[in-house]
């Protein structure tokens, strides 16, 4: 599936003027009703029953026939808008699960520091958004100030990515490595592992007697490309897939460079409440589902990502 974002509608209603004509038309609309309401559920109980897994899903889901998904739809190729759709790595993923569940993953565009909340609020019933399994994100601490800020999520890991650094094409500042930030204009998305890993080597540049990264966060990665790309900034810090993918695109490949190697790779997980682990483990299962009969690694193949393949349809595997 390539899955939508969609927004729903309500068809306006019209008044009929004369009540005579109300009353048969309402006892005409009732029956009829009454017939395309059974037809629509069996319809839909039929869809979800041929699907191999649709037992282990929740009632209510498998009734409705929808995941709701929190993502960020910015970040190619894991996930981006493309003719008003979204595409990528992680549509394809849910469409493949859901072939396996019986039901469509619809995704619903946000910020991606405010996707657990939504998920907490019960906006989104899953995200899948390039986020990294840590395990602040399991136990709900704020990975700044170790304080509990909410109930954590639960994970279903699959993928493995590290962090990149992306320079100007020719790499005019000669970035090799993290040390070589200090004390130079960095950009990048907030609320990132990325994020994360740029403020620890900013306290390491202060502590080695250097300055400290200058640091500018934005609420989408393409407002960090952006930066980087005008020059008012040194470099970006992305997923290695993303990283990789601006560099091959940006105009034709004249914007960008990946310099060095990825940093701390860990899983992607697709994030779940912590009170629902019937879906989390329905969402593990499809995932195994899917890794056995060979759409997964068909998925990272198209999307030329195979390196990033896990083996193991695992539970919190982050650290």
């Amino acid at each position: 599936m390539t899955a939508r974002f969609t927004r729903r509608t309500t068809a306006p209603h019209t008044r009929l003027a004369a009540v005579g004509a109300i009353a048969v038309a309402s006892t005409l609309l009732l029956a009829g009703c009454g017939d395309q309401t059974d037809k629509s559920s069996d319809s839909s109980e039929s869809a979800s029953s041929s699907a191999p897994l649709a037992s282990k899903l929740p009632a209510d889901i498998r009734k409705a026939g929808v995941i709701e998904v929190g993502s960020d739809i910015a970040y190619p190729p894991v996930e981006y808008m493309e003719s008003g759709k979204a595409v990528g790595i992680d549509p394809d993923i849910a469409d493949a699960l859901g072939k396996q569940l019986g039901v469509k993953f619809e995704f619903q565009n946000g910020k991606f520091d405010n996707l657990i909340v939504g998920l907490q609020a019960k906006r989104f019933q899953v995200l899948m958004s390039a986020m990294n399994d840590t395990k602040a994100r399991q136990d709900g601490v704020d990975s700044d100030t170790g304080k509990k800020v909410g109930d954590g999520v639960d994970f279903v890991d699959y993928f493995t990515a590290g962090t990149s650094i992306l320079v100007q094409k020719g790499n005019p500042k000669g970035i090799k490595s993290l040390d070589d930030l200090c004390g130079k204009v960095v950009a990048l998305q907030k609320g990132t592992t990325s994020e994360g890993i740029a403020k620890t080597q900013s306290k390491k540049c202060t502590t080695d007697g250097k300055k400290a990264i200058n640091l500018q966060t934005f609420d989408t990665d393409p407002e960090a490309l952006l930066r980087l790309k005008q020059a008012a900034s040194v470099a970006d810090l992305n997923d290695f897939p993303v990283a990789a993918y601006n560099a091959k695109t940006s105009s034709g490949g004249k914007d960008f460079e990946v310099v060095g190697d990825q940093i701390e790779a860990g899983p992607y997980g697709i994030a779940v409440s912590k009170s629902n682990t019937q879906l989390r483990d329905a969402l593990q299962a499809a995932l195994a589902a899917i890794m056995k009969n060979g759409e997964y690694t068909k998925i990272l193949q198209k999307w030329n990502v195979t390196d990033g393949a896990v083996t193991e349809a695992k539970i919190n595997g982050g650290s």
